[in-house]
């Protein structure tokens, strides 16, 4: 029984290729880059610089967010083929030593408008100075780069609109690092014990916001049946799983499902669509990337990024309990798509058995249901 089992649940995870983001926080003394250049030594691979994109909450009146570019280590393989890539994460403050002065060569990028910082990314160079970074931005708009004073510079346009800024990287920014690795068509397992194993030894640690993000190739949730039994799961068990998980309270950028998503699933002609206008549906109840289900990607089918993003879980180092969060969504994104019973009228236990999962998950994840949860 026992081996019947484990191919079910190896078939199950074999049906959902899939990434991971989990974000720790570099010893003082240490920084990401280090890191990425431990990972690049022990796999024999190289180790490039470039720019990433984030966004943080932004204090100036009328304007919600600084789009930025931070510095970025992409880790390759003698095949040219990516091991993991190391940014920077905007919402790792805890810990920092917000006074510390910025190290020679970090810096990053800021605009207030995402488009301009993406035609920055195309043609500005991560390892040049600050006085040079801008350099090819300002040849576009065919004006000089400017000096603002703290080691600032930035670009206006012809009629002295700002363009983007370059700014050093105070604070110790240089010791955030989110591991985002490629997507895994085969067992991830080994691929993130050999990250990890690296981070250990240069002695990361998991940040007190932390969470771990998985990204789950979302082609089978091309379909509005599938899509509309996954929202109604989500939804109805939403307060169990954050639960069962132990999502990190100290996380930001969480959040329900909208209820204009809530809506669309219970709709009954939705079901019925193809996938095309199933598809507009979903864009118009404008999902975001920041709630603890991410439909944004599924909505828009972003080049390369084409996902499902679970961003409930919390951060661990735990290779064991990151794949067993990863085999409890497999599971249920393979329920979602037809491959079992309803579920949904037998509470949360009920529901959790009627997932493929092996048994030694079903009996970890039934040591940690929540007293609220038994007779969800």
């Amino acid at each position: 029984m026992l081996r019947l089992f484990s191919t079910i649940e190896a078939c199950v995870m074999a049906s959902w290729k899939m990434g991971f983001e989990i974000e720790l926080l570099a010893p003082q003394g240490r920084s990401r880059r280090d890191l990425a250049a431990a990972v690049a030594r022990d796999q024999g691979g190289t180790v490039g610089v470039c720019f990433y994109p984030q966004s943080e909450p932004s204090l100036v009146p009328g304007l919600p967010v600084f789009e930025n570019l931070v510095l970025g280590f992409d880790v390759r393989d003698r095949g040219g083929e990516r091991i993991a890539l190391l940014v920077d994460d905007l919402t790792i403050r805890d810990g920092l030593d917000h006074n510390a002065p910025p190290l020679t060569g970090w810096l990053r990028l800021l605009s207030d408008d995402a488009r301009l910082l993406s035609l920055a990314q195309h043609h500005c160079d991560p390892q040049a100075g600050l006085e040079t970074v801008l350099e090819p931005v300002a040849a576009l708009w065919g004006t000089p780069v400017e000096h603002a004073g703290g080691g600032i510079t930035k670009v206006v346009d012809q009629s002295a609109r700002s363009i983007a800024m370059a700014a050093p990287l105070p604070g110790e920014r240089e010791r955030p690092c989110e591991i985002i690795s490629p997507p895994y068509g085969d067992d991830p397992e080994p691929a993130l014990r050999k990250l990890l194993m690296a981070a250990h030894a240069l002695d990361f640690s998991v940040p007190a916001e932390a969470a771990l993000h998985i990204h789950y190739d979302a082609v089978r949730l091309r379909d509005a049946r599938a899509l509309a039994r996954l929202i109604k799961a989500l939804d109805q068990f939403g307060d169990a799983l954050r639960s069962l998980v132990r999502t990190n309270p100290r996380c930001v950028r969480l959040g329900p499902i909208s209820d204009s998503i809530r809506a669309l699933a219970r709709d009954p002609d939705f079901q019925h669509l193809d996938w095309i206008k199933a598809q507009q549906r979903l864009i118009e109840c404008k999902p975001t990337k920041y709630a603890d289900y991410n439909f944004f990607n599924l909505a828009h089918d972003l080049p390369g990024k084409q996902t499902f993003e679970v961003r409930i879980f919390p951060g661990s180092m735990d290779v064991s309990e990151i794949m067993r969060n990863a085999r409890l969504f497999a599971a249920i994104l393979e329920w979602a798509c037809g491959l079992g019973t309803d579920g949904l009228n037998s509470g949360f236990p009920g529901f959790l058995a009627t997932l493929k999962l092996p048994p030694e998950d079903l009996d970890q994840w039934h040591s940690q249901l929540p007293d609220q949860a038994q007779g969800v």
